[in-house]
């Protein structure tokens, strides 16, 4: 299996050995007290494919599920970013996702991150693991947990179907962004549904032309007509698919800056961000990061955590550059 992308911080270790890896891991659990370096040695310079050997190596010559030994050692969100290591890209998703709809209360930043943020093969294949693993159609979850205009945008996107193709339309392109002006700054009241035809349907090429179109129309950026003409989670998912259309890796750096900005740091987006995109374009994001906020994602993610969490993740971000 290769690697999922070129741009990662994440790549393939050369000479990889799963049965060392596996012994590795093992001898770090084992007697009293846990190696978390040694843990944080493998599994932080492993790709996904190399990790699902070294599962396959564990179970063999010790009878276990490397998961379920590791989560019997680690707690909190040391071990959340080594569990989500361990599963495979879309798995994790699935898992993340659900995990935002289960109890009280909903994480709508995870429907909205993961959502407008993956292409279509991606969604088709979440889709097949969340039925599979939790018995229920990931359409019918975010229905049972989400409502509105909000919901309708999610189960678009659910859908795949966007257009992939590069093809731009410029007639189309004019129709649309004057279909969206008058459904949003031209009149009273919003009328939500020509955004998500808009938006969740076609592809980046042709709504970057319909973003520009609307920018000579009204004479303002989407961007602001959208925080202008929507609220809350609407607001969110819309705002999402813009930037993800305009630059998929300012859009993480975005995410990334915000969850440590501040009071607090709002792990689960931190963890998320740094686990599925180590192997597909951190490269990418942490160039964004230094563009946008004159400093580096390292050095944020430095001052913002502790421990063997710290530790873990500034290996996925592979170095302070």
């Amino acid at each position: 299996m290769a690697a999922i992308g070129t741009r990662g911080t994440v790549t393939e270790a050369s000479g990889f050995k799963p049965e060392e890896d596996s012994q590795q891991l093992r001898k770090a659990m084992k007697g009293a007290g846990t190696d978390e370096t040694a843990i944080i040695e493998v599994l932080a310079h492993r790709t996904i494919a190399q990790r699902q050997r070294i599962k396959e190596a564990y179970k063999q010559t010790v009878g276990k599920e490397l998961a379920d030994d590791l989560t019997s050692e680690l707690t909190g969100n040391f071990e959340k970013v080594v569990l989500g290591l361990l599963m495979l890209a879309p798995v994790y998703d699935a898992y993340e996702l659900r995990n935002s709809m289960k109890g009280a209360g909903t994480e709508e930043a995870c429907l909205v991150d993961v959502l407008a943020s993956r292409t279509n093969a991606e969604i088709t294949t979440i889709n097949a693991f969340y039925k599979k693993e939790y018995e229920k159609s990931l359409e019918d979850a975010v229905c049972g947990d989400t409502s509105g205009m909000f919901q309708r945008v999610l189960v678009s996107l659910l859908t795949a179907g966007r257009d992939e193709g590069n093809a731009v339309n410029e007639a189309q392109a004019a129709q649309d962004a004057k279909d969206i002006y008058e459904a949003g700054e031209a009149r009273w009241g919003t009328d939500e549904v020509k955004f998500l035809t808009v938006l969740c349907v076609r592809n980046p090429n042709h709504l970057l032309r319909v973003f520009d179109e609307y920018q000579k129309i009204s004479g303002r950026d989407i961007e602001d007509s959208i925080k202008r003409e929507m609220s809350g989670c609407l607001e969110d998912v819309f705002l999402a698919i813009v930037k993800c259309v305009r630059n998929k890796p300012a859009f993480f750096a975005e995410r990334l800056y915000k969850s440590m900005k501040g009071l607090g740091t709002t792990d689960s987006v931190l963890i998320r961000i740094m686990v599925s995109r180590a192997e597909i374009d951190m490269l990418d994001i942490k160039a964004e990061f230094f563009k946008m906020y004159g400093k580096t994602l390292y050095s944020f993610i430095k001052g913002d955590t502790s421990g063997d969490y710290r530790k873990i993740l500034l290996e996925l971000c592979g170095g302070d550059q």
